[in-house]
């Protein structure tokens, strides 16, 4: 049945700030305010028509030959029968139900697409709304495809009581599916997005995006403040307010929305998850035709280096202008998109991460931000120091990556895990920890370059990998040598003398065979040119990424193991 979209009027009324719009303008801008931004609602069909190349768009039912029936389970009256509210809505939307699945593409970039409106029945939850959104996931499945769900819904439908509820465990295990498959999974939310959608397939997502001033959560504002009497504050559950705390990945505004959903569905791998003893073949093939980057020698053995003054390595690391991972990305990867939060309390600014493609294959990039020259901004970057929810965001794009059988490259330059008050508050030993166990057993190849300085176990927590790399100008070490001064010289003064015993420089790393190469890096240094630092690491990345992509996930892990098995003395006892 066509959508029943009515035609815009001559004028408009902004609901935010009631300024008088244009109807065609309105329409041009997408139906968003050009005074104050507000964007206001669309109808499934006006939101598939944004997204989805003209032409491309087929119904998923028309496939099967279905039209979903009247579901009245409970017979349920309030002040009007239930069957005659759903009649109703079918006749002033006409749609079927709260959403409209299709497949289709997204400049160019095929996916499964389940958008959801609100003018029916507040886009609630109900039966047939939970089987239209699985019959979406098993055809994502079945055509290894990624899923988009676009959700407006004010919660379960209560008209179908306990049955509704159990849409909400339905849904989600048609997306575990999807996670089990490696499967892409993309949700965009609209305003509203609340209750049981808000708890099940919306925040289920492998990537959350939503539009500016979207409301999400599971209980509304006066909910809230009925059962609580607290003062919410400003901006409560609204896009820019969860984006803040880590729950959601990113606020796109309407106009941004198409290109920014095609970079994402060009990420995907194509191969899905690839787990330890999955039947594949012994060797995966190296993706074809992939763009080379320029051509740059590792430096493997010792010998090859020349002797450094140790404290010179830790000045040259600890350069203020030398690249960070944003600047690594921005020279090196194509359509990169920052990912923001740990989903569960914050979004960690000395950490930034993301899909791209370097060249031309996709990776997750992870990596420490320092912040640029200025020292306000070295602030508000922690100085890359991370904090308990920057290893748990890193641990989430692993784990998407993983699912996805998307390389990991780590770029590493931090001080050291952050080390304030509300940091071990939030756990900041485990979140570590949870990222050395997480890092061993990735299934996907893992390349770590420390690019700057490597500190302690903030460091480690990024360097579990297949290949472990360090710029000319590195350095990594079990503290830092100040603090190896203050402990064992109890001399803070005995940095430069603490410096040359730890060996931290590059040349010793590669004696000691904690790290596999180092990286040339400009003559003058990485700080001096970055496009041709980053151009140097981006060889010795694609180098890596090209011996280790054909490695099937068993020998990965097994590799990986005895690569760092070497770093102690392990007696194997015969067996029994």
């Amino acid at each position: 049945m066509a959508d029943k979209a009515t035609a815009e009027p001559d004028w408009v009324r902004c609901e935010r700030c009631a300024a008088l719009v244009y109807g065609k303008r309105y329409t041009r801008t997408l139906r968003v305010c050009p005074e104050c931004g507000a964007h206001g609602r669309l109808t499934a069909r006006q939101r598939l028509d944004q997204l989805l190349d003209a032409g491309s768009c087929r119904p998923l039912a028309a496939e099967r030959g279905e039209r979903p029936a009247e579901h009245d389970p409970l017979g349920f009256t309030d002040t009007r029968p239930y069957a005659e509210r759903l009649r109703e809505a079918r006749a002033e939307t006409g749609m079927d139900e709260a959403v409209v699945c299709v497949g289709g593409t997204v400049e160019g970039q095929p996916a499964v697409v389940a958008a959801m409106d609100f003018r029916f029945l507040g886009g609630s939850l109900g039966l047939e709304v939970g089987t239209q959104i699985i019959r979406a996931a098993r055809t994502s499945l079945r055509r290894r495809v990624p899923l988009l769900l676009v959700t407006a819904s004010g919660g379960a439908r209560m008209q179908e009581g306990a049955l509704s509820l159990m849409q909400m465990a339905r849904t989600a295990q048609a997306l575990a599916e999807l996670d089990e498959a490696g499967v892409l999974v993309v949700s965009l939310v609209t305003d509203p997005t609340y209750g049981g959608v808000a708890a099940s397939y919306a925040t289920l997502a492998d990537v959350i995006l939503a539009e500016p001033g979207a409301r999400l959560g599971f209980a509304g504002p006066r909910v809230i403040q009925q059962t609580t009497g607290e003062r919410l504050p400003e901006g409560f559950q609204t896009a820019e307010f969860l984006l803040s705390r880590g729950l959601i990945d990113d606020v796109v505004p309407r106009a941004a929305l198409r290109p920014t959903l095609a970079r994402l569905l060009r990420l995907r791998s194509g191969e899905g998850a690839a787990r330890p003893g999955a039947r594949r073949p012994a060797e995966r093939p190296r993706p074809a035709t992939v763009p080379r980057g320029p051509a740059v020698r590792v430096v493997r053995t010792a010998d090859e280096l020349p002797e450094r003054d140790a404290w010179e390595a830790v000045r040259l690391a600890r350069h203020p202008m030398r690249p960070t991972a944003a600047d690594y990305a921005a020279h090196l990867l194509q359509d990169f998109h920052e990912l923001h939060g740990d989903r569960l309390a914050a979004d960690c600014p000395a950490v930034i991460g993301g899909p791209g493609l370097l060249h031309g294959s996709p990776v997750m990039l992870i990596g420490h931000h320092k912040g640029g020259p200025g020292l306000e901004e070295r602030r508000r970057r922690h100085f890359g120091m991370a904090t308990p929810a920057g290893y748990r965001k890193a641990a989430r794009l692993m784990r998407t990556a993983a699912k996805l059988g998307m390389p990991v490259v780590t770029l590493i330059d931090t001080p050291g895990a952050n080390p304030g008050l509300e940091a071990e508050s939030g756990g900041q030993a485990l979140a570590i920890a949870e990222n050395l166990r997480l890092m061993s057993r990735l299934p996907v190849p893992v390349v770590a370059v420390i690019t700057g300085e490597g500190g302690s176990g903030g460091a480690l927590a990024f360097a579990v990998a297949d290949r472990v790399l360090v710029s000319a100008n590195g350095i990594y070490s079990v503290i830092s040598p100040e603090g190896c001064a203050a402990i064992l010289w109890k001399d803070p003064g005995a940095a430069p003398a603490a410096a040359a015993a730890l060996r931290l420089h590059a040349r010793d790393l590669l004696r000691l065979g904690i790290v596999d190469g180092v990286v040339p890096e400009p003559p003058d240094g990485a700080h001096g040119d970055h496009a041709h630092a980053a151009a140097l690491v981006g060889g010795a990345l694609s180098a890596a990424l090209d011996e280790l992509r054909p490695w099937a996930p068993d020998r990965l892990l097994a590799e990986r193991r005895d690569r760092f098995h070497r770093f102690g003395r392990l007696e194997e006892e015969a067996a029994p």
